[in-house]
């Protein structure tokens, strides 16, 4: 028999957290102390990151007049929700009217009506050059003047040079270059009488970066980006402000499953495109702090866009070995 001493001298105290850490590797105890702290830091990055962007956009946009051309476009619906809640007093331009009501809804839905206000409505088709005089004359109606003009509308076409007949040309041109720069001239002299104003031009890399088979929708690009770019300097005097962002391009959804080719294709678009919550939250950085340039492209095409400044020869190259490359798969 043992006595009650002999007992309780057996009997151990369960070790505290402390001590199991004490006993573990160095390496597995650094571990468990940083991985918690890891996540929490990160967690309270991303927190205050979202606060400071709801900041910037109440604070860049809160009573500002705005204009989002495309406004039924991923990007331009994004941009319209951001906005909206943020404050803004909308002016949303598409060429479905039944859309841009549907998207007038969902946003007075979505929103606190006494902290927001009702959208503006305009017909804008910049394929129809001729009705621009009376979109002009509309949008300035609304309210009387202009604080924000995004040019968000694009056409795009990919394409061999030689096939492209002159009526496509011409309506290229139309939407991605005569359509904004009319827009903007016809919008300028209110603007300029304020003299405040921000021009905010969502342009593809394609306008400082051309690529084989989009012929006519790089040289619309460039055309616009040139624009932008002389009128930047002209306007600076009246304090109006010219941005332009150059992204690769809008990935809207998930592709469907199961199929070999939704898999390259969303692959392809992780790696180059832009979602449009993403390109939306530039938008409203690039207006907080009124830079004049921004390029939302992974690294990859920004080399190209270097590539193609310094080393010309290498970068046409290495298009034209791209094209066999293509032409070659083809005729496999």
């Amino acid at each position: 028999m043992f006595e009650a001493g002999e007992m309780d001298s057996n009997v151990t105290e369960p070790e505290s957290f402390w001590d199991l850490l004490q006993d573990m590797d160095p390496v597995w105890t650094t571990t468990v102390l940083l991985v918690p702290c890891v996540v929490v830091l990160t967690a309270g990055f991303f927190y205050l990151y979202s606060v400071i962007i709801g900041l910037l956009t109440k604070t860049s946009v809160r009573n500002k007049v705005v204009v989002i051309t495309d406004a039924l476009s991923g990007l331009g619906k994004e941009c319209a929700a951001v906005f909206h809640r943020g404050g803004a007093r909308l002016i949303l331009c598409g060429k479905s009217w039944e859309k841009l009501e549907e998207l007038t809804d969902d946003l007075a839905n979505a929103s606190d009506p006494t902290l927001t206000f009702p959208s503006k409505l305009v017909l804008l088709d910049f394929g129809d050059m001729d009705s621009m005089p009376e979109v002009i004359s509309e949008i300035l109606e609304c309210y009387g003047c202009l604080d924000i003009i995004i040019f968000n509308s694009s056409m795009k076409v990919k394409a061999p040079a030689q096939t492209l007949s002159l009526e496509m040309d011409k309506l290229l041109m139309d939407n991605n270059y005569f359509g904004p720069a009319t827009l903007a001239k016809g919008l300028l002299p209110s603007m300029i009488s304020r003299r405040t104003g921000h021009l905010l031009l969502v342009n593809s890399i394609q306008g400082k970066l051309a690529v084989p088979f989009r012929s006519a929708y790089a040289a619309s690009k460039h055309a616009v980006q040139a624009f932008f770019d002389c009128l930047r300097a002209e306007v600076e005097e009246y304090s109006i402000s010219v941005s332009t962002i150059n992204h690769t391009f809008i990935s809207l959804s998930a592709p469907s499953e199961n199929t070999e080719t939704s898999i390259c294709s969303l692959s392809y678009t992780k790696k180059l495109g832009v979602s449009p919550d993403e390109a939306a939250t530039e938008i409203v950085k690039t207006l907080s702090n009124k830079r004049k340039e921004v390029v939302i492209s992974p690294s990859l095409p920004k080399m190209a866009v270097y590539a193609r400044s310094f080393f010309p020869n290498v970068f046409f190259a290495v298009m034209a070995a791209g094209v066999k490359h293509a032409e070659a798969s083809e005729n496999m």
